[in-house]
C-alpha cells in the first residue's frame, strides 16, 4: 500500500479528462475552485459523500494558498484536474512564499497564523478527506498541493 504522502501517476490508466483553472488568490474565489471541482468530478457519478470529499479538500488548499502562500496579496491560483476512470487528481499551485517546514505545517493544530485564529487543520482536513496528497514547496517560490480521490461508488 502507497503512502498517503506520494501520489503516484504512473500506475493510473490513462486520463480521460483533464481540466485547468486559473484564477486570483482572493478570498471570493474559494468557493469557485470548489464548485468548478466538484463540477468537473461529477462526470463520473460519485456520491453526495465523495463530491463533499473533494470540495472540502480542494476548499482547504486553495484558502492555504491564499492566507499562508500569498497572505491576502495579489497572486495567482492554478488548479488542474485529472480525471481517470474511477478518480480525480486535483493540483493547487500557488507562487507564494512558501512553506519552510512541511513536516511541521502538516502537524494537526500547527498554524503560522495564531493572530488569525487559523485552526491549524488545513492539511489535516485535506489528508482525511483526499486518499493521497503529496505537498511541494520552495521558500520564496510557492507551494504545490496534488490530491488523489478514489471513487469507490464508480462501478
Amino acid at each position: 500500500m502507497m503512502p498517503k504522502d506520494k501520489v503516484e501517476t504512473s500506475n493510473r490508466m490513462k486520463p480521460i479528462n483533464k481540466m485547468t483553472l486559473i484564477f486570483p488568490a482572493k478570498s471570493s474565489n474559494e468557493s469557485l475552485a470548489r464548485v468548478v471541482a466538484a463540477s468537473f468530478v461529477s462526470q463520473l457519478d460519485p456520491t453526495v459523500e465523495e463530491l463533499a470529499d473533494v470540495r472540502t479538500a480542494v476548499s482547504e488548499a486553495v484558502t492555504n494558498a491564499i492566507i499562508h502562500g500569498y497572505e491576502n496579496h495579489t497572486g495567482n491560483i492554478e488548479m488542474f484536474c485529472t480525471l481517470y476512470v474511477d478518480s480525480v487528481e486535483i493540483t493547487i499551485i500557488d507562487e507564494g512564499k512558501g512553506i519552510e517546514d512541511i513536516d511541521l505545517a502538516r502537524q494537526p493544530l500547527y498554524t503560522s497564523k495564531p493572530e488569525m485564529e487559523r485552526s491549524g487543520m488545513g492539511f489535516t482536513v485535506m489528508e482525511t478527506f483526499m486518499d493521497e496528497i503529496n505537498v511541494e514547496s520552495e521558500v520564496g517560490k510557492g507551494t504545490k498541493i496534488t490530491m488523489l480521490k478514489q471513487f469507490k461508488s464508480v462501478k
